[in-house]
């Protein structure tokens, strides 16, 4: 029988050199998720430029897409991306209060009506594998196509990294966790969104 795959973060040290780039882009500090999959450099080359688009806000703009990433981490229960985007959502404009509502998602009265759908069609794209005719048609009043298809595709982009963070438990980065309001722990989320 074989042990079952551990993997961690991998020391910048021990890096393949064809991920040069993405060492450069973190200045030497890549974040743990960054590290994890440096044990596949291809991989990782190949999914930088996504992951700076959407880092980025794409067409959605880094509020619109912090809603949307913050959502997707409670969904896929993924403490390393709540931790990680509660920072990043206060930089970009978010208050605490908008954050914890976030749980609530879309049924959560003070959303502006742009907003909730964001959250909804998260949910929708967890529940259906696709965002609904009527969503769909209410997105088109407040997003362009392009914003609708970066809603889809970051929700799939962090889909796919909280399959990564869940399956090896990392953990999250120091320099971040002491950025966060001293209200937001891993245990409480794990009390509150039990995996």
């Amino acid at each position: 029988m074989q042990k079952p795959l551990k993997l961690s973060p991998l020391p910048v040290s021990a890096w393949d050199d064809s991920i040069f780039r993405v060492r450069e882009d973190m200045q030497d500090r890549p974040l743990n998720v960054h590290a994890l999959m440096a044990h596949n450099p291809k991989l990782l080359n190949a999914w930088w430029n996504f992951r700076n688009y959407a880092v980025s806000g794409g067409a959605l703009g880094r509020r619109n897409s912090e809603l949307v990433i913050l959502r997707v981490a409670l969904r896929i229960r993924a403490w390393y991306e709540w931790g990680s985007h509660v920072e990043r959502a206060l930089e970009y404009g978010l208050t605490m209060d908008e954050i914890e509502r976030v749980k609530q998602g879309s049924q959560a009265l003070q959303w502006p009506p742009a907003e909730a759908l964001l959250l909804k069609a998260v949910d929708e794209l967890f529940a259906e594998h696709a965002i609904t005719a009527e969503t769909l048609d209410e997105l088109s009043r407040h997003f362009s196509p392009a914003q609708v298809l970066d809603l889809i595709a970051i929700q799939g982009m962090y889909v796919i990294l909280g399959g990564m963070i869940n399956t090896w438990t990392l953990e999250l980065d120091e320099h971040v966790r002491e950025k966060l309001p001293a209200t937001v722990t891993k245990t409480g989320f794990e009390e509150e969104f039990p995996r």
